[in-house]
Parts: structure tokens; C-alpha cells; sequence
């Protein structure tokens, strides 16, 4: 018989499984769909691991490590939110804190604390590691962005200024990554991927 911790354990497991179902609006590099909410949380964690050199000396990898694995974990119940869609944000916090609540009380009690405390970390983004996290998240989707002819901005009907107001967190914790950035966001300007 199994015991009851690893019973909500692979309760869990299986609760989150859900993640291969949520798709993103940011399309694949090959351009053969769009990415799911599992695929990107595993694209961010090795963005994290292979662009480490570009942040903050001493970070704590693994704690962005984790941060990468769980910050869209409540996207099970609360869905994906573009990240343009003004609206969608409105009530975007309510939805994704009652999300919370309920996906990782599945869990038992000191994992549930420490997923949601891992949560809520990414989400302010007040910690170095949660700075550095929110930066790569958003380096993610650009990168794929960029690499498919502007396509999630294009569909999007996204203006210009809503971009670099979206990527000013690599501004400020990979400043290494703002030269590519600025200059994709420029070329994709006058290519009039952008709304006015």
C-alpha cells in the first residue's frame, strides 16, 4: 500500500501533467505550433544554466532553477495569459493566487509551503533570483519571437513601446542581452511588425 505523502505526491505529479495542454501563444521555432507551458518552463530553466555568466555574480542557481520549474505550475487552473493582453492582466493575480492555493495543497505541507513561497518569490521579483528569473522569462519568448518573423507580435496586434516596457527587466539584470534585444525590436519596427 502506498503511504499518504507519496499518494499526494503523485497526485500532484499528475495534476501538473496538465502543463503539456496549455499552449502559450509563443510558436515554436520551427514554426510548427505554438509551445506548450511545460516546454517553456524547461526552455527557461536551461536559459537560466546557459546564460548564468550574463547575470549577477552569485546567484543561486538552483533556487532559479526551481523558480523556472514551478512559476507557471498555476497555469493548470488560472491558464495562459499573453503577455500583451491588457485585459487578461486585469484579473490575472486573483486567478493565478486562487491557483495556487489549490494546485499545491496537493502537495504535502512543507512542499506546498516551499512551492508556494517559490512562487510568490518569482512573482515579486523583489529577490536577486527572482530578478534574474523574470529577466530570462522574458528572453524566452523574444528569442522565439525573433526567430519566427516577429509572429506572436504580428498576431498580437502588440505596439512597439508594449515590448520594450515587457523586456525592461533584461535591461536592468542582463544587460549583456539589451544590445539583441534593442536591435530586434527596432529591426521588427521597421519591418512593421508592430501596431502603431
Amino acid at each position: 500500500m502506498i503511504e499518504p505523502r507519496l499518494q499526494q505526491q503523485l497526485a500532484f505529479l499528475a495534476e501538473v501533467d496538465k502543463m503539456k495542454s496549455i499552449f502559450r501563444q509563443t510558436l515554436l521555432i520551427d514554426r510548427s505550433r505554438r509551445e506548450n507551458d511545460a516546454e517553456h518552463s524547461w526552455h527557461f530553466a536551461l536559459a537560466a544554466m546557459v546564460l548564468q555568466e550574463h547575470g549577477a555574480p552569485g546567484l543561486d542557481m538552483l533556487r532559479i532553477l526551481k523558480m523556472a520549474l514551478t512559476h507557471d505550475l498555476v497555469e493548470v487552473y488560472a491558464g495562459d495569459t499573453f503577455a500583451y493582453d491588457e485585459a487578461g492582466y486585469l484579473d490575472k493575480a486573483a486567478r493565478e493566487a486562487a491557483a495556487a492555493k489549490k494546485l499545491f495543497a496537493l502537495l504535502p505541507k512543507e512542499q506546498s509551503a516551499e512551492f508556494s513561497r517559490l512562487w510568490k518569490e518569482f512573482e515579486a521579483g523583489a529577490t536577486r533570483e527572482a530578478a534574474y528569473a523574470n529577466a530570462i522569462d522574458r528572453i524566452q519568448p523574444f528569442l522565439n519571437n525573433a526567430l519566427t518573423g516577429g509572429y506572436t507580435w504580428k498576431k498580437g496586434h502588440v505596439r512597439k513601446e508594449q515590448v520594450y516596457a515587457r523586456m525592461a527587466p533584461v535591461k536592468d539584470f542582463l544587460p549583456a542581452l539589451w544590445d539583441f534585444v534593442r536591435e530586434t525590436i527596432e529591426k521588427y519596427a521597421q519591418e512593421g511588425a508592430f501596431s502603431e
